[in-house]
């Protein structure tokens, strides 16, 4: 199977070397036995000095390869015996591979297994991203008391929020999908244009189209669309009251994962102040460049850097500094990294953006009769145009990208204050409340924050989705009545972004974004097996009783001698719009 563009940046992060350094002692396919007999293959290098030490274990299912990376090379050289294993049903491991249910019980046997070994001092440390990010969530669930400490990077914490579904309810189809064609194929298929499989209706189907054959993880996810029990019973989210080691995350703002991986954080950082986490303006390659933007040099960091020093501080147990700051995030617009206390911003300022006639976007509530109207057509549904999406971008574009072709459309909502008079900061969850019908019993709304450049630029922040079944919860949906008006939020992401002086504010409105998500077919039945398609009215309401608005955290501007979150958030917010 040919491994992905991105599993293979995440587990070979540096060339593989051919011959093994001398100091190295290493052993490969090692078969592992787990409590129901199935054998995982695992690679093992070590220090050549006899000896016990500390461990750096990594659970992959993206090959562990034949040979030691000049990457794992480093640990081994550090003091460190690295064990990589191919997870259960991958590559040269037994079993059958289910990645949405398994990894706490293999974590835990094989925690134990390296604890037992005579090179082992009995104290482990887990690093990795994407999946090798979730399996250290996982194995950190189980409490064993040989994992010292965690360093998960763009993996989220939640499979319905993350991996298959939006927390606003809608299908994650093309992340999903291309990740699955290129891990879950069937032996000698070659998948369709992945413009192909995604079209592919019912949606069911679709998982098939991509793979060659009937998955069982696709179909339960599509039996699943809502957040039920099945979700619940393997989500890290719902159990991390289980976690006691200390984590050190790190995401992207323009990753799928970053807003479950600050969730994540802000809950057991409440017990644990020495989590630490540290979200930059990355996809999820960190190393990835943006044909479109650039955030500059210091936008770059050693991460290996900061592992073993998290590892020596928690793993060794050496006086190792830690980050004087739990958060750490870069502002884009200014292009400056930034240490904070706490996430969300205690000193953020929610602040309504309301909107008006005219594609208006201000900080008055105009007391106007006029609505908005467009079609929703999910024949022709507007095109993803990057963002955070997940996991190849040669076949699906990530990050910022000029916004300007989709507003052109005549079913999207343009709505833009008036030039800035100078730099407003926004850091936090962005969120919109619209006052909305359709003629729909389900439908769609999305929204998507845009920063307008002087030059006409809209690069897109953030955006998000709401499936109307879902207003009030995931876990019980309920149809609309047809022409009746509702209240709804749409969780449109996390960002940190500075607008310059000069610049605009933008909201985009529309029904699709696909196929980031999946297509609303507007007709109230069961999406997943849904063949029918049909257009829906769509009206948003800002009128004197219906004030639809985006929300902003908005970050008053700290002066040079406050450098601390808990000194600046008493600071007055202004915001610097013409009125």
């Amino acid at each position: 199977m040919r491994r992905p563009i991105i599993a293979a940046l995440l587990s070979l992060p540096l060339a593989v070397g051919s011959k093994l350094p001398p100091a190295i002692i290493s052993n490969f396919n090692v078969s592992v036995p787990m409590r129901d007999g199935v054998r995982l293959s695992t690679n093992i290098f070590r220090p050549g000095t006899p000896g016990r030490y500390p461990t750096v274990l990594l659970r992959t299912p993206y090959n562990k390869g034949d040979a030691i990376t000049a990457a794992y090379q480093v640990y081994v050289n550090h003091g460190y015996v690295v064990v990589v294993q191919d997870v259960r049903g991958r590559y040269k491991s037994g079993g059958k591979f289910e990645p949405i249910n398994q990894g706490v019980n293999d974590g835990d046997d094989t925690l134990n297994w390296i604890a037992r070994q005579s090179w082992s001092d009995g104290s482990v440390g887990m690093y990795g991203g994407s999946y090798l990010g979730i399996a250290q969530w996982k194995a950190a669930l189980t409490r064993n008391p040989h994992l010292k400490a965690i360093f998960p990077y763009v993996s989220g914490d939640d499979d319905y929020r993350d991996r298959f579904y939006s927390p606003g309810g809608a299908l994650k189809l093309g992340h999903r999908l291309l990740w699955l064609s290129q891990n879950m194929k069937a032996n000698g298929y070659a998948p369709p244009d992945f413009k192909s499989y995604v079209a592919i209706l019912p949606v069911r189907r679709a998982g098939a189209a991509a793979t060659g054959h009937s998955l069982d993880a696709w179909n339960m996810a599509v039996n699943h669309p809502q957040y039920d029990q099945f979700w619940k019973d393997v989500s890290v989210r719902e159990h991390l009251s289980d976690v006691h080691i200390p984590v050190y995350s790190v995401g992207g703002w323009y990753d799928n994962y970053v807003e479950s991986d600050l969730d994540a954080f802000s809950i057991l950082s409440k017990h644990n102040h020495e989590d630490r986490i540290m979200i930059g303006p990355w996809p999820h390659v960190f190393s990835a460049i943006f044909p479109n933007a650039n955030f500059g040099k210091d936008s770059q960091v050693p991460l290996r850097t900061e592992i073993l020093k998290w590892f020596d501080r928690w793993v060794k147990g050496n006086d190792t500094p830690e980050p004087a700051h739990p958060v750490r995030i870069f502002v884009m617009g200014i292009n400056r990294w930034r240490d904070e206390d706490e996430w969300p911003l205690a000193r953020a300022r929610n602040e309504k953006f309301y909107l008006g006639p005219g594609g208006e976007l201000g900080l008055r509530a105009e007391h106007s009769v006029a609505a908005d109207i467009f079609v929703y057509d999910p024949r022709n549904p507007v095109p993803t145009m990057g963002g955070a999406v997940c996991c190849d971008p040669r076949v699906f574009p990530w990050g910022p990208m000029d916004q300007r072709p989709v507003e052109k459309r005549a079913d999207v909502l343009v709505y833009t204050t008036p030039p800035l008079t100078s730099d407003l900061e926004a850091t936090g969850p962005i969120r919109v409340v619209l006052y909305a019908s359709s003629s729909a019993p389900d439908t769609d709304f999305t929204a998507k924050l845009v920063d307008v450049f002087p030059s006409g630029v809209a690069r897109n922040l953030t955006d998000g989705i709401l499936r109307a079944r879902y207003r009030d919860s995931l876990e019980s949906p309920k149809l609309m009545t047809p022409g009746e008006v509702y209240r709804m939020t749409i969780d449109a992401g996390v960002t940190s972004n500075v607008f310059r002086a000069g610049h605009r504010i933008r909201l985009e409105i529309s029904s699709s974004n696909f196929p980031r998500f999946d297509r609303n077919p507007n007709t109230g039945a069961p999406i997943g097996d849904d063949r029918e398609m049909r257009k829906a009215t769509q009206t948003v309401y800002h009128d004197h009783e219906r004030h639809s608005y985006l929300l902003l955290p908005i970050v008053p501007a700290v002066p040079a001698e406050l450098t601390s979150s808990r000194q600046a958030r008493n600071l007055p917010k202004k915001v610097p719009m013409a009125r």
